[in-house]
């Protein structure tokens, strides 16, 4: 019989509804393996008091045939989302101590669902990252090794606690942000699937901020289909933020059926980048072959702005984060470091809580904001990311459904493998993704192959603003084309 903590979030769902066990038996699977696999660091704080009272209140649920739609299901939440009366962290030591009076929007449809909270799931500082080494709580590491290799690997980030979680059947599901390419490229890297949604999808209201107009809030999980089970439950119309759409959330689940006869995917040369690894070229043409065996249509599509995408971008987000990362002052709450005068409790506080990372992004923000650059650097970012935006436009025009291109520009790394004294080679981990932060659509991530050295490599599928469903359909016929990626034995236990 598989474990319970490996089964797909829909099997547990259905394990549940059926009585072949118990929330709390579920929910007690995963907190055992949250404490075998220490070694990972992929939970901040784990939370087993609570999910077992709210597992023994989703039992109570489903003997009465109460049963809500994530009944008992256990869930990591990354610690970027607000969760009231547990530590939350944005994986920064300036939030040290810091429990929310509230629950963030995303997490508390969670819980109205039904959901089970395991524990907050560590995360690059304030989201600034691409393989979870900047966090104040330390560096997770990714469960999967290169064949014949002990060398610790990245899970990618910001959400590399998320991936890396649901990867190492640490929880069915986790939610996740998304900026530059923090839900899809930690996915890629641990042969998870993981979807940003279209920018105003799901509410940003109780999720810490680093890019405001960039962030957007999605799952990670095993599957296609728990991506869209989890994502229906994650999204919705919020008065609080009024960036959020008031649109009603489809039938995800329904979607992933449809398949993808009829459909036309776009393939753009401009993502055949320099130096692109071969295997990934034979990666990304092997799901547009899929694809087209499965009845879609494959068409070259040019989106001529795309290389100035990761330059706007580095602009765009840092810009965002110095001004929202100003409230961090050690006057409210969080850390505080004493001075000689409230100017130098502000200096202290946040030479002390911030890292180094945040410390870079804050002031590459502040200076394209100062006089004198704002229009040279920041007006112009602005106006390349309204290019990029109407690239994409014009190809869905031309009758694309969906775009189909790499997740990643390799597979994970080595942890420290990228500490180089320039953080562009960094950076450049988000190559294939900013765009479509840029552009406010939605994109996934699926599982689709490995690499020479037995690691996952993912590719991404770009939709139309909210149409998520074309998305699960079409990453749905790779994922079954593919087949599931299985994570080796594990090391760690």
């Amino acid at each position: 019989m598989t474990a319970l903590n490996e089964l797909t979030l829909a099997e547990a769902r259905d394990g549940l509804a059926s009585k072949q066990f118990s929330a709390r038996e579920i929910a007690q699977a995963h907190l055992d393996a949250i404490e075998k696999a220490r070694a990972l660091n992929a939970y901040i704080v784990a939370t087993p008091d609570r999910a077992l009272k709210m597992a023994e209140v989703s039992d109570a649920k489903i003997a009465k045939g109460e049963a809500r739609p994530l009944e008992g299901l256990p869930l990591g939440i990354k610690d970027l989302f607000a969760t009231q009366g547990v530590h939350t962290t944005a994986g920064s030591k300036i939030l040290e101590g810091f429990e929310p009076h509230y629950e963030s929007n995303v997490s508390a449809q969670l819980w109205r669902d039904g959901a089970v909270m395991l524990g907050k799931l560590n995360l690059d500082e304030f989201a600034m990252g691409s393989s979870n080494e900047t966090s104040a709580y330390g560096k997770t590491i990714s469960p999967w090794r290169r064949q014949g290799s002990d060398t610790p690997l990245v899970p990618g980030g910001s959400s590399g606690g998320s991936a890396a979680a649901v990867a190492a059947h640490l929880c069915l599901g986790a939610t996740a942000t998304d900026t530059g390419g923090s839900i899809r490229q930690p996915a890629a890297f641990t042969g998870t699937v993981g979807i940003k949604p279209t920018y105003g999808r799901c509410s940003r209201w109780g999720i810490i901020a680093y890019a405001s107009s960039l962030d957007q809030a999605g799952p990670i999980a095993r599957t296609v289909q728990d991506c869209a089970i989890l994502l229906g439950s994650m999204a919705g119309h919020d008065p609080r933020d009024t960036t959020s759409v008031d649109l009603p959330v489809p039938d995800f689940e329904a979607a992933i059926s449809r398949g993808v006869k009829g459909l036309t995917i776009g393939i753009p040369k401009e993502y055949r980048v320099e130096g692109m690894p071969d295997e990934i070229q034979r990666l990304w043409d092997q799901g547009a072959e899929w694809l087209k065996e499965a009845g879609a249509t494959i068409k070259e599509i040019s989106l001529p702005h795309t290389p100035y995408a990761l330059p706007a971008y580095y602009i765009v987000a840092p810009a965002e984060a110095s001004s929202n990362l100003a409230r961090y002052d050690g006057v409210r709450y969080g850390l505080r470091v004493p001075g000689k005068d409230i100017a130098g409790m502000y200096e202290n506080t946040r030479a002390a809580g911030f890292g180094r990372e945040v410390k870079r992004r804050i002031m590459i923000g502040t200076y394209v904001l100062s006089a004198g650059y704002y229009d040279a650097y920041y007006v112009r970012a602005q106006k390349i990311r309204t290019l990029i935006k109407r690239d994409f436009e014009a190809a869905y025009a031309s009758g694309v459904d969906a775009i189909l291109t790499p997740a990643t520009p390799s597979a994970a790394f080595g942890i420290g493998e990228m500490a180089s004294a320039d953080p562009v080679e960094m950076y450049l981990n988000d190559v294939f993704t900013v765009t479509v932060n840029m552009a406010g659509l939605p994109g996934i991530a699926v599982p689709a192959g490995l690499d020479a050295q037995g690691l996952p490599l993912g590719l991404q599928l770009i939709g139309r603003p909210f149409d998520e469903e074309t998305l699960f359909a079409a990453a749905q016929t790779i994922e079954n084309a593919a087949g599931r990626i299985s994570l080796p034995k594990a090391w760690w236990a």
